[in-house]
């Protein structure tokens, strides 16, 4: 039952009907409602008085006998009652008892090749007509996601100018349009090959630009030869319309899964990938739990990024998943990445990854240079050293396009009265609200409270309010003013409100003309930009120093991710990483001797101070609006958890204890053997804690500690 139980329910067979399969739904009585479940079981008798089945929803199971497997053991690695992981495997049409009919799908095309004048005076259709002709056949259930407006579509129809016709989905085949690959890609092509029908996993290993989607592409036409599915997870949506791009070009057919289109779409698309129509499908996390009639391999790009760990609900990380649903299947992962996690690495190091590098970019674009830039003492423009304004200036006198990295949104992280030191405090968190200056906003990134920001202080009068630190749009404001004709763009989560949105920007700057990028790490993921020769980091210290054990390793991944975006095409690139603190070990690492030696490092820090990846950990997390509530609950746990082999760090408020008026706390859990980790939480499971107002759960291997 889709409730946060640690149990099952058992209900009497319907009297005139066959008893339902493993992994059907039904519809039951439970208390005064009546809910979809699932059947996990069956068995002969019960010692409890039964309620009867009401109805059974599915002749056939749903969920196929893998993915019961698999729920069995979501529930049981990551501790999460089991009736929520059947929830979250099914899509939410499903979870309402829908009707599971697979529908013929329907895509849109232009009838024409030409803009005609008529859509002159209607610019909202001209702009649907010109996304027709860039993309050509366009699902239904992939326009929205695209920005297409449906009224749009519908004029159009009404013109004459579009048509929706059945898609009959063609069987995928690889075209000829593919490169040659280097010999670095056919290495690793054929080690993945020779393994289809076996549990392996690989972690391809390969700087910015190498040519990883050519091996993605090249092995999953080896899986679809004899008839079988692939699965491709990317970290983002924003990612997924330029990926189905690639593939579609490549195989004639993709398919996304992603939380973009509607409910029935979505569901859908789910039961096609279960039948087997669609043989190449893309989509984000939550797609690692879909159903496959013959899925042969499994590819997880950007296999480093936190995007891939689900954070609420079941907090399952969908790279684990894959991996342990390639050894159910017998079939191989690829885990793809220039900044691999140092948890694959460490599993390389054991032996239980196979390895292949991809070292060089193809097409023989140089790496970049990278320089350290060394501000201490500088009077400093809105966070840019005089010299990194002249290394911008430079390189748009050149021609090239510039990419100035910032991971904070907003104007200035805090505003402060100069005369009696107030500063803008969030009401209901343990936080700063952000100062925004367009529209000119105080604003929480945590709670999402916002308000007017004042023009005097709120406790003094006094009216010398100063904005303090640089977020995207100060930076902006630093750059518009220097060059005022070089065309600018933005690009964070205040700017960049859709896919539409996002791809219409980057098509501008991919027009080659001199530009400025500023943004945030949305810039840092797999996007293509030729003509960047100058990439500018300006805020690595925050992240080195900061105090999550994990902040280091994201940090350089952000920033060798970043880096990556310059000198991809003939033109070299500079990297320019400006830094109070330039013998910082990390960054020293970095700069000497790339991601990998930083990583060598790094590994060798976690595995003197026993942390992940040589030891497992887990996070006991609740929270309640009362503020010792939380606590009380998480003393009961300690008591559960303690034992041998078991290291307990809390309970302890959260690094920001109060958060949209809840206070949080938690307990870190580690133990350098996994089985121990798990007894102990098999424990608190079992014990199925309870305290009025206070919820908790457990996070097994989490990306973050706050």
């Amino acid at each position: 039952m889709p409730r946060p139980l640690y149990r099952t329910f058992d209900y009497a067979a319907p009297a005139q009907a066959p008893a339902p399969a493993i992994g059907a739904r039904v519809r039951v009585p439970f208390g005064r409602a009546k809910i979809v479940g699932v059947v996990a079981g069956g068995r002969e008798e019960s010692s409890h008085a039964l309620k009867t089945i009401e109805e059974v929803l599915d002749a056939k199971p749903l969920l196929t006998p893998d993915l019961v497997e698999l729920a069995a053991w979501l529930a049981a690695y990551y501790h999460h009652p089991i009736g929520e992981v059947y929830a979250a495997l099914l899509p939410a049409k499903a979870r309402r008892g829908g009707e599971a009919v697979a529908k013929q799908e329907t895509a849109w095309a232009a009838t024409a090749s030409d803009f005609p004048a008529e859509l002159d005076r209607a610019p909202k259709q001209r702009q649907t007509f010109a996304r027709l002709l860039q993309l050509g056949q366009v699902p239904d259930a992939e326009a929205s996601a695209l920005g297409i407006e449906r009224r749009s579509l519908l004029a159009l129809q009404k013109k004459g100018l579009a048509a929706r016709s059945a898609v009959n989905t063609p069987v995928p085949q690889s075209s000829a349009k593919s490169v040659q690959p280097t010999s670095a890609q056919q290495a690793a092509i054929t080690a993945i090959r020779s393994s289809l029908d076996t549990p392996a996993t690989h972690l391809l290993d390969g700087v910015t630009g190498s040519g990883k989607t050519e091996v993605y592409m090249r092995v999953i036409a080896a899986a679809l030869e004899s008839g079988g599915q692939a699965l491709v997870l990317v970290p983002e949506i924003a990612l997924t319309p330029q990926t189905v791009a690639r593939f579609k070009e490549r195989f004639g057919a993709a398919a996304t899964l992603h939380s973009g289109v509607s409910d029935a779409q979505r569901f859908n698309t789910w039961l096609h990938c279960a039948n087997g129509t669609h043989q190449v499908v893309i989509g984000t996390r939550s797609a690692v739990l879909a159903p496959f009639a013959n899925l042969r391999i499994i590819v997880v790009d950007e296999e480093h990024d936190g995007s891939l760990k689900q954070h609420d609900g079941l907090r399952y990380s969908a790279r684990d998943v894959a991996v342990k649903r390639g050894q159910m299947l017998s079939i191989p992962v690829v885990l793809g990445s220039a900044t691999p996690s140092l948890e694959s690495l460490a599993n390389v190091r054991r032996r239980r990854y196979r390895y292949s590098r991809l070292a060089q970019r193809a097409g023989g674009a140089s790496m970049p240079v990278y320089r350290v830039l060394d501000i201490r003492g500088e009077r400093l423009d809105r966070n840019f050293s005089s010299a990194l304004h002249d290394a911008v200036a430079r390189h748009l006198a050149a021609g090239g396009q510039v990419l100035v990295f910032i991971n904070r949104r907003g104007f200035a992280p805090v505003l402060l009265c100069s005369q009696c030191a107030w500063r803008s405090q969030c009401p209901h968190c343990d936080a700063r609200l952000v100062f925004h200056r367009s529209p000119r906003q105080l604003r929480c990134h945590h709670c999402g409270f916002r308000q007017a920001a004042p023009s005097r202080c709120p406790d003094c009068g006094g009216e010398e309010l100063t904005p303090i630190g640089t977020g995207t749009q100060r930076a902006e404001e630093a750059l518009a003013e220097r060059h005022p004709d070089v065309p600018l763009y933005r690009i964070d989560r205040d700017t960049v409100r859709s896919v539409r949105q996002m791809e219409t920007d980057l098509a501008a700057v991919n027009a080659g003309e001199t530009a400025i990028l500023v943004g945030t790490q949305m810039l840092a993921k797999g996007h293509h930009f030729p003509n960047v020769t100058l990439v500018a980091v300006l805020n690595a210290d925050v992240g080195f120093l900061a105090a999550d054990f994990r902040a280091p390793e994201r940090t350089a991944q952000l920033i060798v991710q970043v880096a990556g975006r310059a000198g991809r095409a003939e033109r070299p690139g500079e990297v320019w990483i400006q830094t109070f603190d330039p013998q910082n070990p990390n960054l020293v690492a970095l700069m000497r001797s790339g991601y990998h030696g930083f990583a060598a490092n790094e590994l060798n820090l976690r595995s003197a101070a026993s942390m992940p990846p040589y030891a497992s950990l887990a996070i006991v997390r609740a929270e309640s609006r009362r503020e010792t509530a939380a606590s009380q609950l998480l003393a009961q746990a300690a008591e559960l958890l303690a034992a041998p082999g078991i290291e307990l760090l809390g309970p302890a408020p959260a690094p920001i204890a109060r958060r949209a008026d809840h206070f949080h706390a938690q307990i870190m859990v580690l133990s350098s053997r996994r089985a121990d980790l798990h007894r102990a939480l098999a424990r608190l499971e079992q014990a199925e804690l309870k305290a009025a107002g206070v919820r908790w759960a457990i996070d097994v291997d989490p990306m973050d500690t706050y």
